[in-house]
């Protein structure tokens, strides 16, 4: 071969040489970057080049009033989390700082989506003060892991309009700095509206404060961190049925059977002496609540019983609808007489979903929302069609004490979304409200409140997946835990498994008197209290769901069980030295005539206890 033809092949080889070096490489080319780890997902994100970076000069640049109540509430959670005192100022912005605007004008967002734009400043957008409220939500999570965000924009806008958690402090009261800590976290991953079941120490009917109510000023403390951090906080007193916590000790609101037997649970829907209680209690609510809605429960009114034992309902469900009507329909009639009460103080009615058996010639009034649990005869397909809006309360996502809790995986691995009901799935999203997971206290002594939060994050954080996006952004749910792991948990929540002694042998002492005990942290983060006796716990009295809430019920010594949650105790700073607060019954100890005793904590002043 001549010299000038291998010069040829040598050029043509070279230039084939170049050209596998230059060329792309098709899979890279392609790869879009994966957007920033947020809970929920971010599911439109657009890359850009660049990064924003958060730093010692940031600031939060707010106009309106609107404006900077966000970015005020902005400015304290960066606080708490760790990230400096970021000033909040008008004008002009610069690098480096957060921008906040709400712009009525900008429709598409809705009234909770927002736009978020990172370069060398992030931008947050609404339509109204809540969209942009959680456009800051999306900031704390990316800010969580790190002072650098890539560039980028997403406009991030909620599927369901209820994204909702439910708690029964019904009978066993829950301590408030929890259920702050559960608003925080709520707001943290965008979740709108819990719903609570408890009592509130009433002034007009003192005869029902027995013990785990709320005061009135603690309700307001509550209220307004939830409208703080945009969740709304819906009161529920169950009626007619599981009335005992209000109607114990009044025996002439009680149903009564054929055989003159008072049902302590059960409220009397024929006299009208009745339903005059429950509507003052309601207005009674209305004082401390803001809430636009009402829950009556509506629930289990006949459960391990049946209305042939109450002849009584079916004479005042004829003699009101006529000889056709049945008991049904005198239990729709009181639902109904809610709903118009409601109405005239300008909420609106919610009810669970299995007292709608189809037994009934009566409808429910229009405008009521059935919050669905159960399957029963009436499907949530039936009720749609019935006009009402509908809610997803499904026992699937139930959280019970000492009793069922939640497959969240097994959940998110079927893409659960919350047009999947007890007994029926729906082709369509239309006219379903939202979905909620439920804290129930069936066995009260069954788990702490500690154990109870560490169960209650991951289905926490699902629903708020399931609710504002993409039921399943990521292939697996250990890359989607993992998301969880990565935000970390709200700004602002109190670490309440923290002892503030260490474990030993101490002298309590208090004005009246004062006791030995070995002080030992318990795995989630109570302590147990011994001494020559054995381990101290609240025995004795009457139990409600296995927990005794009576005051003034002793606190002896008894065998150490570790499994017994009635042995356990918080230590409560305090006037220099520390309330002790059973971990279950949530009353505080005092010195009787030498003998410790469990009461309510406005009824007799707790004991402040300092240790040596």
């Amino acid at each position: 071969m001549s010299d000038g033809r291998r010069g040829w092949l040598r050029l043509i080889w070279l230039a084939a040489l170049l050209a596998l070096v230059v060329a792309p490489t098709p899979a890279l080319a392609r790869e879009e970057p994966k957007p920033p780890v947020t809970v929920p997902a971010l599911s439109d994100w657009t890359a850009e080049s660049g990064r924003y970076v958060y730093g010692d000069a940031t600031r939060i640049v707010a106009d309106s009033r609107t404006e900077r109540r966000v970015a005020d509430t902005l400015a304290a959670d960066l606080r708490a989390a760790g990230h400096g005192t970021v000033p909040v100022v008008r004008g002009t912005d610069r690098a480096g700082d957060i921008v906040i605007d709400v712009e009525s004008s900008r429709t598409t967002l809705g009234t909770e989506g927002y736009e978020l734009r990172a370069d060398r400043r992030l931008s947050v957008t609404g339509a109204t003060e809540t969209g942009a409220f959680y456009g800051t939500r999306t900031v704390l999570q990316l800010l969580a892991q790190g002072d650098r965000i890539p560039a980028g924009r997403t406009v991030d806008v909620p599927r369901h309009k209820e994204r909702g958690v439910g708690v029964c402090a019904c009978y066993i009261h829950v301590s408030l700095p929890w259920l702050e800590n559960l608003v925080r976290e709520m707001a943290y991953h965008k979740l709108n509206q819990l719903l609570l079941e408890l009592k509130v120490k009433s002034d007009a009917h003192p005869e029902a404060n027995t013990w785990g109510y709320y005061t009135k000023d603690e309700i307001r403390r509550l209220v307004a961190l939830g409208e703080k951090y945009h969740v709304e906080i819906i009161p529920e007193i169950n009626s007619p049925g599981h009335m005992d916590p209000w109607i114990e000790n009044r025996p002439d609101l009680q149903l009564t059977d054929s055989e003159g037997a008072k049902q302590p649970s059960r409220l009397d829907i024929t006299r009208p002496e009745a339903f005059d209680y429950y509507a003052g209690l309601i207005d009674e609510y209305a004082q401390v609540f803001t809430s636009t809605s009402w829950h009556m429960g509506a629930d289990e009114y006949m459960l391990g019983s049946d209305f042939a034992k109450y002849p009584q309902i079916l004479r005042y469900a004829q003699e009101r609808y006529g000889p056709e009507a049945t008991p049904q329909d005198a239990f729709i009639d009181f639902v109904n007489r809610v709903h118009a009460h409601a109405e005239a103080k300008g909420k609106k009615l919610r009810i669970w979903n299995d007292g709608l058996t189809g037994a009934n010639t009566v409808p429910v009034a229009a405008g009521t929302t059935v919050e669905h649990w159960l399957n029963v005869a009436t499907k949530p397909s039936r009720l749609l069609a019935q006009g009402h809006p509908l809610m997803n309360a499904a026992y699937a996502l139930y959280l019970v004490r000492g009793g069922f809790h939640s497959d969240t995986k097994a959940l998110y691995d079927q893409s659960w979304d919350p047009r999947s009901f007890e007994g029926e799935k729906l082709a369509s999203s239309d006219g379903i409200t939202g979905a909620k997971i439920s804290l129930w206290p069936d066995n009260g002594r069954g788990e702490t409140e500690h154990e109870v939060a560490v169960a209650l994050w991951p289905a926490l954080r699902h629903i708020a997946q399931a609710t504002w996006g993409d039921p399943r952004p990521d292939a697996g749910y250990a890359e989607f835990t993992a998301r969880g792991t990565a935000v970390g948990h709200a700004p602002g929540r109190r670490d309440l498994t923290r002892v503030p002694v260490a474990d030993g042998t101490y002298t309590f002492h208090a004005d009246d008197g004062s006791f030995d005990a070995e002080v030992r942290r318990t795995a989630d983060g109570y302590v147990t209290l011994r001494n020559a006796d054995g381990c101290l716990e609240v025995r004795g009295g009457k139990l409600t769901l296995n927990v005794p809430l009576q005051p003034g019920v002793e606190v002896t010594g008894q065998t150490c069980d570790a499994g017994n949650t009635l042995q356990r105790w918080e230590l409560v700073p305090a006037a220099g030295g520390y309330r002790l607060v059973n971990a279950i019954t949530q009353m505080t100890v005092s010195l009787d005539d030498g003998r410790l005793v469990q009461y309510p904590p406005d009824r007799r002043p707790p004991a402040v206890w300092h240790l040596t």
